[in-house]
């Protein structure tokens, strides 16, 4: 049987201490794997994602994790300022990622690229114009590229995720809301958010031996908030 572990495997994650950082770094050392864990910003320096995937050495998993608090401006009113500063830091440094790691997985024939995205792209949202169309961008580029790199021996998807516990969208002061508690009965058929152990036991699968049929694919987790 194909493991699902992650044992000997190298794993650069970005922007490690937000988001789902801490979950997947806790998780996929679980599973065997050295986290190359990296904290620095990617939006202000176009060379910073190479200068880290050179840093990192060989990388046989990169998880390409970008997070923002996402702006609730109604669409009237998105500013080029805003437009330009989410998709900096959710868009810009992952085509920059991939680029940088991509020599040394067609040189090996063989690497894993998830993205960690969002369901905002799956399901409309009002006021979430910016936030939505810069997560929308990642899993277009995820579809796309997938496709290219398979042949190669590259698997790259996407988690598109919402209502997973997190410290950046769905920290304790939010979830202890009593609103926020009948929007999850009301929207949320799980009712109740997804751990963040959850979801990263999933990255993790997707990352191992076992998972290596998924070419270019979008997968959602939220609860079934979103469904496709």
């Amino acid at each position: 049987m194909t493991s699902t572990r992650l044992d000997g495997k190298r794993v650069l994650l970005t922007q490690a201490n937000d988001f789902m950082g801490p979950a997947l770094i806790e998780v996929f050392g679980r599973l065997g794997a050295e986290v190359i864990a990296d904290n620095r910003a990617l939006a202000d320096d176009p060379a910073l994602p190479a200068a880290i995937v050179a840093e990192a050495g060989q990388v046989d998993v990169l998880l390409v994790h970008l997070a923002l608090p996402a702006p609730s401006t109604p669409a009237g009113e998105i500013g080029e300022a805003e437009w330009r500063e989410v998709f900096a830091h959710l868009v810009d440094p992952m085509p920059r990622l991939v680029a940088a790691v991509l020599p040394q997985m067609l040189a090996r024939g063989q690497g894993r690229i998830l993205v960690m995205g969002s369901a905002a792209a799956l399901r409309g949202q009002k006021r979430t114009g910016s936030y939505s169309a810069a997560r929308g961008a990642q899993l277009a580029y995820v579809q796309a590229v997938g496709l290219e790199l398979a042949p190669q021996g590259i698997q790259l998807n996407a988690i598109a995720q919402n209502f997973v516990a997190n410290p950046t969208y769905y920290g304790p002061e939010v979830q202890a809301n009593p609103r926020f508690q009948d929007r999850l009965k009301r929207d949320v058929p799980l009712g109740r958010l997804v751990s963040a152990e959850e979801d990263a036991l999933f990255a993790a699968y997707l990352c191992s031996d076992a998972a290596a049929c998924f070419v270019g694919q979008v997968f959602p987790v939220s609860g079934g908030w979103a469904l496709r």
